[in-house]
């Protein structure tokens, strides 16, 4: 059932470290743009072993969680139901608490990382490339069952990692070679490639930037420009920003825990913008 202005209602983001969490700003902004003044959300600092006591004080006035890590599998097992999208990673980003009080949770991060995309004009791709073998690069592999057609590189500092990459190919249908970071300037000749590692680790990427660079998607939105996404910019190559996805992930949520839809992206888009402007 769609949210009444009136509600009481509450959600928040749960991780550790939050405090630099934007999602506050962004939800506070769709509830103001929809006219849900007796909507909060806020952000509290929550590890895996305080999940589940943080879950058994949640009263029927909580609408929606929002997750980070380390808790993006964590809150799994606590869960009455989740998506297809969420099993296909293990990984959960949002949980939504019905009127019967079951605990569904779902993956915003996968389709937003499809629509960031696709805002950009990439609706397919005959290749790609991944930077990094995290949490976030199985959620990109997902994105990329999506648009890309062919062959996908992603590229590792390890061979357990590698290995992992592969069985996440296998799991997702995606047809996946790994290669060592040693070779990651490689990796910036693809016709898409999605930096899903911590700030500072492709740095020293940026003098590698080929002349005429297609569609780079580097996640981190803190601190931006990172010096690749700034070198793609200046070769004249399209950069999709990590505060893309964080916009288009958190329009999803927006829709699930309020009811209410299309969420007002542009309005979050522009809160995310002045809050990252003013840090």
């Amino acid at each position: 059932m769609p949210a009444r202005a009136t509600d009481a209602r509450r959600a928040a983001v749960l991780g550790k470290p939050i405090a630099h969490s934007l999602s506050p700003v962004l939800h506070r902004a769709a509830y103001a743009e929809l006219g849900l003044t007796g909507w909060s959300y806020d952000r509290f600092e929550v590890d895996e072993a305080e999940l589940p006591g943080f879950f058994e004080k949640l009263g029927p006035e909580w609408a929606g969680l929002s997750l980070t890590m380390p808790l993006k599998r964590a809150v799994i097992p606590l869960l009455d139901e989740i998506s297809e999208t969420a099993a296909s990673v293990d990984a959960v980003n949002t949980v939504v608490f019905g009127a019967d009080g079951r605990k569904r949770g779902d993956n915003t991060d996968i389709p937003g990382m499809v629509a960031a995309l696709r805002e950009h004009g990439i609706e397919e791709v005959e290749s790609a490339a991944i930077l990094g073998a995290g949490a976030t690069a199985s959620s990109a592999l997902a994105a990329l069952s999506r648009v890309c057609t062919g062959e996908v590189v992603a590229y590792v500092r390890s061979e357990p990692r590698a290995a992992e990459m592969r069985q996440w190919g296998r799991r997702l249908d995606v047809d996946v070679r790994t290669a060592d970071w040693s070779e990651a300037a490689e990796a910036l000749r693809a016709p898409l490639v999605i930096a899903t590692t911590p700030a500072g680790t492709t740095d020293a990427l940026a003098v590698a930037v080929p002349e005429r660079p297609a569609t780079l998607f580097d996640v981190l939105y803190e601190p931006w420009p990172t010096e690749l996404a700034a070198r793609w910019s200046m070769y004249g190559g399209a950069v999709v920003g990590g505060l893309d996805l964080l916009v288009h992930q958190a329009v999803l949520q927006v829709e699930q825990m309020t009811g209410r839809a299309p969420a007002p992206l542009e309005a979050m888009r522009r809160a995310g913008e002045a809050a990252l402007a003013a840090r």
